[in-house]
């Protein structure tokens, strides 16, 4: 009689899970900024184009990676806390969006929607990538 043994296979390390969010973030990111471009949805609205936008999103994604290895050290419910701060870190994320409306007169409402979901993509794929491989307790 043969026995098998069957072990757990481990989550992925967090820089591995912090890499994978960073490169799909910005290839989300990317995808969109393409797509809007070929609608012609905000041509001269500079935010809303490949470079900073795919930047954004890697300091974006690099940055919660970062954030959810703080917390993992010194707060005992790291992932509910990365999801809150997560959370407020978006909302707040939107102010200076808005305020191109203002100050930006290539700025369109659509165009700032645009940009805010680029923040949305950030935070969702960070959120998924970092909490979805976590270890078994």
């Amino acid at each position: 009689m043969t026995t098998v043994e069957h072990t757990a296979a481990r989550p992925p390390s967090l820089p591995v899970r912090g890499g994978l969010a960073v490169v799909l973030a910005v290839l989300a990111n990317v995808g969109l900024v393409a797509g809007v471009d070929a609608l012609g949805i905000a041509p001269a609205f500079r935010p809303l184009t490949i470079p900073p936008v795919a930047f954004l999103s890697a300091l974006g994604a690099g940055g919660a990676t970062v954030v959810y290895w703080l917390l993992g050290r010194y707060v005992s419910d790291a992932d509910r806390t990365f999801v809150r701060v997560a959370a407020g870190v978006l909302l707040l994320s939107f102010v200076p969006d808005l305020a191109l409306l203002a100050v930006d007169p290539a700025a369109t409402p659509i165009a700032v929607v645009v940009l805010m979901a680029t923040h949305v993509v950030v935070a969702a794929v960070s959120v998924w990538a970092l909490l979805s491989w976590r270890v078994e307790q």
